[in-house]
């Protein structure tokens, strides 16, 4: 038997756009990512010669191939043809469910990672993305990680200058928001406000953290519902009054982030938002995954 433990970074949206919806079903995007340092730990062990077993300190994750982290490594014995002789995976969550951060997606990435390694499979990471891809539309940039803009579904990725090393302050509230749902309501409605994407994609360039900081935005704030659009919009107030450079939804929400300069307004507001949402994080931006393989 062999084995190895592996993290998985969640993502953030420092922009998010929603050009159309395809005649697949899919919608196109328009995104820009950055990685972030709130981690799961995933212990993969190959060669058990029992059937694949997949655990994990939440009971009521599937502990079968729906769960995504099971369904990467499926897939990717399948495509790279080779058998793991009985596989058990144990998966320790710390990135909050259902909460725009891809925690599910960054499972699966960090497996594709960590089977690759453990197998010697020596696949790259351009084809551990493709592999990735089959398994959901976040996890190819999941198994690069740092900052990306990505397109079409969300796999068709480019590499972006990375965002200025910054601090991160990420905060959950206490209630979940139905991905589907806010897609139909954005299909049913005139988007009234769009990131100004080439506007970040600049400043990253230019290495302006305040100018990405000031251009962050997400198209889906505005198709929230009123009452759960005015709590975002509170903890993104506490957090600019803390000293953020700027605040945004990550992905359909509900977690809000905030970038800061200073360690003292982000420690600040890490503790005033800590006191009413437990699954607050102060964390910092991550780069490029493959590269620290």
């Amino acid at each position: 038997m062999a084995a190895t433990e592996v993290r998985a970074y969640a993502k953030l949206n420092l922009s998010l756009d929603v050009l159309g919806k395809r005649p697949d079903g899919y919608h196109d995007m328009r995104m820009v990512m950055q990685t972030v340092g709130v981690t799961d730990t995933l212990r993969l062990e190959t060669g058990t010669g029992q059937p694949l077993r997949m655990e994990s300190n939440l009971g009521f994750l599937p502990a079968n191939e729906h769960n995504l982290a099971a369904a990467a490594a499926l897939r990717l014995c399948e495509a790279a043809g080779v058998d793991h002789g009985g596989l058990s995976i144990r998966l320790d969550k710390t990135i909050p469910v259902c909460a725009g951060l891809a925690g599910g997606s960054a499972d699966a990435a960090a497996v594709l990672r960590g089977l690759n390694g453990l197998l010697g499979l020596g696949l790259t990471g351009t084809r551990l993305e493709e592999i990735g891809a089959l398994v959901g539309s976040d996890v190819p940039y999941c198994v690069r990680g740092g900052t990306a803009l990505a397109e079409g579904r969300g796999e068709i990725l480019t590499d972006l200058p990375a965002l200025p090393s910054c601090l991160v302050v990420l905060c959950k509230p206490a209630f979940s928001v139905s991905t589907p749902e806010l897609f139909r309501t954005l299909d049913g409605c005139r988007i009234r406000r769009r990131p100004d994407t080439a506007g970040l994609l600049t400043a990253l360039g230019q290495g302006d953290l305040v100018g990405v900081a000031r251009r962050m935005y997400n198209v889906f704030e505005d198709a929230l519902p009123p009452r759960r659009a005015q709590e975002i919009d509170a903890i993104k107030n506490l957090m600019i009054q803390h000293g953020a450079l700027g605040a945004s939804m990550s992905g359909t929400g509900p977690t809000v982030f905030g970038l800061f300069e200073s360690r003292t307004g982000a420690e600040s507001a890490f503790a005033a938002l800590r006191e009413q949402y437990p699954e607050t994080f102060l964390t910092q931006t991550v780069g490029n995954l493959l590269e620290q393989v």
